[in-house]
This record gives structure tokens, C-alpha cells and sequence, in this order.
């Protein structure tokens, strides 16, 4: 696999293989996925950021806990449509979307503008928002035209973090303060898979890697990266009579 981002690209390929079926969900409603969502906000580390930040959850750590990725994926987008849920591309691979409940991004995000200037503009971006707009990016032509903003309140935006420039004249939606974020997750999962791939065969019991000690390069909870590599495909689920045995997969760089 040629790729240019070598580290970063490489390790957080979503390359096609087999994942953990055993404990998965086929034909998955709008509640089982509200379900898994709000137990994989539990495996979030609040206090890591000084709870500055909503609860991150990784699309594709659905996949680990339901079989139908195409029925994951529907009902994601209907809680995005009705308002409920915020999806964001987070940029260290173009396959790897973060979600946050709405109303926990507004929660968060009015928090950090309190007291400074920019607070009205997001005030009216979130109003704007959060009601029925599941767009990952926006141009300029629907900030002006169709949510009515400056170019002074777009700037404003952007440096509140709400918005981060895709390319001239277009910005993504974005996390703010999301930065620390993301590094700490691709150091996370660096070191998670490591521990996978040093164990012998390049394999262990899914029960033995959620109680090894982490690291200080893993600052989440191991299950939260469990269900990371697992969802990603970067390792293989085979079931056993001592339960989910998960194996290195041969191509990752970590």
C-alpha cells in the first residue's frame, strides 16, 4: 500500500478484514446505535482534557460492537438529520470520523467562548447548526447566502475553532481544542497495537489486553482503543473456548 503519510496514513488504514462478530448486532435500530454511542461516551476520558472537550467517539468504533456496517452507518445519518448528533472529519485520515452528540458540542463549545467576543457569532452559528444541518463542510456561498454570516463573523468562527479552513473557501466543521485529541489517540493506538503485536503470535486474549496496565502513551481507557483497532479492522477477531483472541494484522506500522 503506497501512501504518503507514512505514520500517520499507514496506521489508521481501515484495511478490509474479518472484524469481532461474536458480540455484534445485525439489523440495527436508531436505539441500538444511540445505545452503543452513549456506552462508548462512558469509555471517553473527560478529565484528560480538563472536561474541555464533548465526548469523542469514533464512527468506526460502531463497527466493533454492531456486524452491519451499512446499518450503522443509515442510522448514524438519521441521528445527524434529526439534529442529535454532530459527525466531523478530523483529518489525520480521511476515513476516520469523530462523533459527538449535539447538544454536548453546544454544551462545550459555549463554555470555552464565555466572557470573549466571538461568543454571539457562535451563538448564532450553533442556532444555525444544530437544528437540522448535518453538513460535514460548508462553502462560502451557503455562509453568506444561506446562514447570513460576514466575512468578519466567518473569521470569527475559524478562530473560535468551530470551523478550520478545508481549502480556499471552504472550512469543516470542527472540534475545538481538538488537537490534544488527536494526539493522544494516535499515540494511543500506536501503542495498543504494539502491545498486540508483541504479545506471542502477535496475538492475545481481547480480556487479558483490556486489563494490561497502559502505558504513559495510552492516555484513554483500553477499552476505548480496544474498540478502536477492532472497529479500524487493524486486528483480527478469532473467537475461542477462552473467549475473543485478537491478532496482529500484517501490514500495520506501529
Amino acid at each position: 500500500m503506497n501512501r504518503k503519510r507514512a505514520l500517520i496514513a499507514d496506521t489508521f488504514c481501515l484495511t478490509k478484514r474479518r472484524r469481532c462478530a461474536a458480540d455484534s448486532v445485525t439489523g440495527e435500530s436508531q436505539a441500538d446505535i444511540r445505545s452503543s454511542l452513549q456506552y462508548l461516551v462512558t469509555l471517553f476520558s473527560r478529565k484528560l482534557f480538563n472536561d474541555s472537550l464533548p465526548p469523542v467517539v469514533l464512527k468506526h468504533q460502531l463497527y466493533s460492537l454492531h456486524n452491519d456496517k451499512t446499518s450503522v452507518d443509515k442510522q448514524v445519518n438519521e441521528l445527524r438529520e434529526t439534529g442529535e448528533l454532530l459527525m466531523f472529519q478530523l483529518g489525520f485520515d480521511s476515513e476516520a470520523f469523530a462523533l459527538v452528540f449535539a447538544e454536548d458540542y453546544r454544551a462545550k463549545v459555549l463554555q470555552g467562548e464565555a466572557g470573549r467576543g466571538t461568543l454571539g457569532t457562535v451563538e448564532k452559528f450553533l442556532t444555525k447548526l444544530i437544528p437540522s444541518c448535518s453538513d460535514l463542510s460548508f462553502n462560502k456561498e451557503k455562509m453568506l447566502k444561506e446562514f447570513l454570516f460576514t466575512d468578519s463573523e466567518i473569521t470569527q468562527l475559524v478562530k473560535s475553532g468551530v470551523l478550520t479552513v478545508r481549502d480556499a473557501g471552504s472550512w469543516w466543521l470542527s472540534i475545538p481544542n481538538s488537537g490534544k485529541f488527536i494526539k493522544y489517540f494516535i499515540k494511543g493506538r500506536k501503542a495498543v497495537l504494539g502491545m498486540v503485536k508483541k504479545s506471542k503470535y502477535s496475538e492475545i486474549l481481547q480480556t487479558e489486553l483490556e486489563g494490561r496496565r497502559t502505558t504513559s502513551q495510552v492516555k484513554f481507557q483500553m477499552k476505548y482503543h480496544i474498540h478502536d483497532i477492532i472497529g479500524a479492522e487493524l486486528v483480527e477477531c478469532i473467537q475461542t473456548t477462552s473467549g475473543t483472541l485478537l491478532r496482529y494484522v500484517d501490514g500495520n506500522v506501529n
